[in-house]
């Protein structure tokens, strides 16, 4: 009687936990159920993904690469929506007039080191930027130049939208910062561009709110992070039209900065002639007259 007692008894309690892990089984996946539905975010964040999937295979981690796209956290696939393959970049160099030298000066300081590493690797002094600075106007080209940058260099492309990495769950933001730098050194060479950097990364004041602080506290950390690595080609690269705004910190990690300045009158010269070359014109129009520039462009 005894043993059989005993035996009953295991079997009610296994009956029980049985019972036990169901409900909570339940319990666990209806909550989460209702979370998604309530939050607001989650349609946008199921596009994110599939966007994301869509331009990763394109830059070679689907197919045969696809357990590395499998590893991608949850993080850097919604970063990783903003990612632009080079070969879908429709800007290069020859649709940027009137800022040769600037050219120049990113080609030498930005793409040859990275395109011909091999060439400066004996030399700290030589290796490519971890942060380039576009600052001026508006309106003068900061973004064409960052494309046509990563067009000519071949390299992945992150335009990355500041307002991916705000969440309202705490930490949320944090990680998503984090995966910004995890995402971009799997893709390297790679370039985050930020446009009107300053309205993300300004400088600090005590009435900061306390999960901006940290964001920004986080991101110039790992930014550091890779600055520590020689091998990792990623480049932090930024447009402003108020560089005074940013924060002292950001503008130390930003050794490359590049003024696009006011285009002066032959510089608009050559901007309308490129217009003008893409355009539907008569035969007869080879040139633009003289009296034209004289009513279209103003003295600088």
């Amino acid at each position: 009687m005894m043993v059989e007692g005993a035996a009953f008894g295991r079997n009610d309690v296994f009956q029980m936990a049985v019972r036990v892990a169901f409900v909570s089984a339940v319990t666990y996946f209806s909550i989460k159920w209702l979370v998604n539905q309530i939050d607001p975010t989650s349609k946008s964040r199921k596009k994110a993904e599939e966007k994301a999937r869509e331009q990763l295979r394109k830059a070679g981690l689907g197919g045969k690469h696809s357990v590395a796209l499998d590893k991608l956290t949850d993080h850097e696939m919604i970063i990783a929506s903003q990612l632009v393959v080079p070969d879908e970049i429709n800007v290069d160099w020859k649709d940027i007039a009137g800022l040769d030298h600037l050219i120049q000066e990113l080609r030498e300081t930005v793409i040859l080191p990275i395109q011909k590493r091999d060439l400066f690797s004996d030399s700290k002094l030589t290796q490519p930027p971890k942060g380039v600075l576009l600052h001026g106007p508006p309106g003068c080209g900061k973004t064409l130049i960052a494309k046509a940058t990563a067009k000519e260099a071949q390299m992945s492309f992150i335009n990355l939208d500041v307002s991916l990495l705000t969440d309202k769950w705490y930490g949320e933001t944090q990680k998503l910062a984090a995966a910004v730098f995890s995402l971009a050194v799997k893709l390297q060479p790679c370039i985050v561009f930020i446009d009107e950097i300053e309205s993300f990364l300004r400088t600090r004041t005590s009435h900061d709110h306390e999960a901006t602080a940290m964001m920004k506290t986080q991101f110039m950390s790992l930014w550091d992070g890779l600055i520590t690595e020689p091998t990792c080609t990623v480049i932090i690269m930024g447009a402003t039209n108020r560089p005074q705004d940013l924060d002292k910190a950001i503008q130390r990690r930003m050794p490359a900065t590049f003024h696009v300045p006011m285009p002066s009158r032959g510089q608009r010269e050559r901007i309308l002639q490129l217009i003008l070359r893409q355009e539907p014109t008569a035969t007869d129009v080879s040139t633009v007259p003289a009296t034209v520039l004289a009513t279209v462009l103003p003295t600088v």
